[in-house]
């Protein structure tokens, strides 16, 4: 039976001691780990991994373009919901918007843009290569209804 394509995920991550800063504050690059990791997940989700190093056919997703605004403190051991959302599918690219959301008070504590491009990976040399996203996943995915878009921005 094939599954409906899917536009979002939502990933929870409770805040660690070491991804704080000495006031207690989540330290700012780690909005950019929680990104990859509620990506990652969205992949796995659709059981596919985000990167796959074999002796043939390698790929990977790099990171083209990352943007985050930042809207209010998050502390050690709060949780915070990461909603991925897909904003455009292209054959090769993915943007996402995300929201990071505090869990007790469902506040919007930051917003991140995230672009990547799917590649696959010269073993032997390391190269990068644009390539179609495989249909398996590309299939999987779709764009974000534009009443939901609206309300992200």
């Amino acid at each position: 039976m094939r599954r409906r394509a899917i536009y979002e995920y939502k990933y929870i991550k409770r805040i660690e001691f070491h991804e704080a800063d000495p006031a207690g504050i989540l330290h700012f690059s780690n909005y950019f780990r929680y990104m990859e990791l509620a990506e990652h997940a969205f992949y796995h989700e659709l059981g596919f991994s985000g990167f796959r190093l074999k002796k043939k056919n390698s790929h990977g997703w790099p990171r083209v373009k990352a943007q985050m605004d930042y809207l209010a403190p998050l502390a050690y051991d709060e949780e915070v919901e990461v909603h991925l959302v897909v904003e455009e599918k292209l054959r090769k690219v993915l943007n996402y918007v995300f929201l990071f959301r505090r869990v007790f008070d469902g506040r919007l504590v930051a917003k991140g843009r995230l672009t990547v491009v799917f590649v696959s990976v010269d073993n032997d040399t390391r190269k990068l290569k644009a390539a179609k996203i495989p249909d398996k996943l590309y299939d999987q995915i779709s764009e974000a209804p534009k009443k939901l878009l609206e309300a992200v921005e």
